[in-house]
């Protein structure tokens, strides 16, 4: 069965970093990192595209957080760096996102669990 396991989430003061990281074997296409607050709808943070050729961002996170992907090692990650408050959330891994461009999930994307991410002010 395949499967994504992300780890790397905790709590921070605002202003610090921490480095998501997912892998398994549903490591496929394009991959993405989601998030999703209490009482929000799930929103997409960053993707990266098959090779790492392309990388696009949500606007609130630009120059904050980069995505990348290793082939070799199946995985990907999420650098982020200068957190703020509102970047709390549970982030979802997901793989075989249906359109990169507009972190478009579609109906073939296989999730991660999550993992929680707590930034305090």
């Amino acid at each position: 069965q395949m499967e994504l396991v992300e780890s790397g989430g905790g709590s921070v003061q605002a202003g610090g970093s921490l480095r998501l990281s997912c892998t398994g074997s549903g490591y496929r296409n394009c991959m993405a990192w989601f998030r999703q607050a209490p009482g929000k709808d799930r929103e997409g943070v960053a993707s990266v595209s098959n090779r790492g050729i392309f990388t696009n961002y949500k606007d609130s996170v630009k120059g904050r957080f980069t995505i990348s992907r290793d082939d070799a090692k199946k995985a990907i990650y999420l650098q982020m760096n200068s957190l703020k408050p509102e970047d709390t959330a549970m982030y979802y891994c997901a793989a075989n996102v249906a359109s990169c461009d507009h972190m478009d999930p579609g109906i073939g994307v296989l999730w991660g669990r999550g993992t929680q991410v707590t930034v305090s002010s």
